[in-house]
């Protein structure tokens, strides 16, 4: 379980997010929405302990998180596979994993292209599949459908779905798509 409590962040003089309190359980998905600027990116980055708040706690009890950025942040001198295998303990031993990862982001025969060879929606699914092959049990997402065409909007939210439920993981998920939010979520935190 993750717990936000009362939670408020400041960059510097300026407030982002103010007395947030909410609870994320075992296999809870929870979406988050609201303006730009909000704070969505922020109170992800407050769930991975990437930041401290301000004012009240984050509290986990998530052994192992998976993180897939708003910026795709490939290494580009790597391709797509190599990718996904720089976060996993053995590749060599999870090759299978990393097929998996890649067929379920529809990127089964780009495996050995490098960044620069992808589109921005192809890079949003090689770090999609790269969180999905290192597993985990809470997934922190930002907006990882927003450069893909609907069909495959819908396809990918369905397979994840179906990933997070199987291994009953739990997951934040940054949109500004309310139907992303609510195909895929339990429930919506409004920023």
């Amino acid at each position: 379980m993750i717990q936000f409590q009362n939670v408020s962040f400041s960059y510097g003089k300026k407030k982002v997010l103010e007395n947030i309190s909410f609870s994320l359980g075992e296999g809870e998905i929870l979406a988050v929405m609201g303006e730009s600027g909000c704070g969505k990116s922020t109170l992800l980055h407050l769930a991975a302990g990437l930041l401290k708040p301000t004012e009240g706690a984050v509290v986990s009890d998530f052994s192992r998180i998976s993180y897939a950025f708003q910026e795709p942040r490939l290494f580009p001198w790597l391709t797509v596979e190599q990718n996904i295998a720089a976060v996993l303990p053995s590749p060599e031993q999870e090759r299978t994993r990393i097929q998996k990862a890649l067929d379920t982001v529809e990127l089964s025969t780009s495996g050995n292209l490098y960044p620069r060879q992808l589109s921005g929606g192809m890079k949003s699914r090689a770090s999609l599949a790269r969180a999905l092959a290192y597993g985990g049990d809470l997934f922190l997402l930002d907006e990882p459908f927003a450069a893909l065409n609907e069909d495959l909007r819908a396809l990918l939210i369905q397979r994840l779905r179906e990933e997070l439920r199987a291994n009953r993981a739990a997951a934040i998920l940054v949109t500004h798509q309310r139907a992303d939010a609510e195909a895929l979520a339990d429930r919506v935190l409004e920023l």
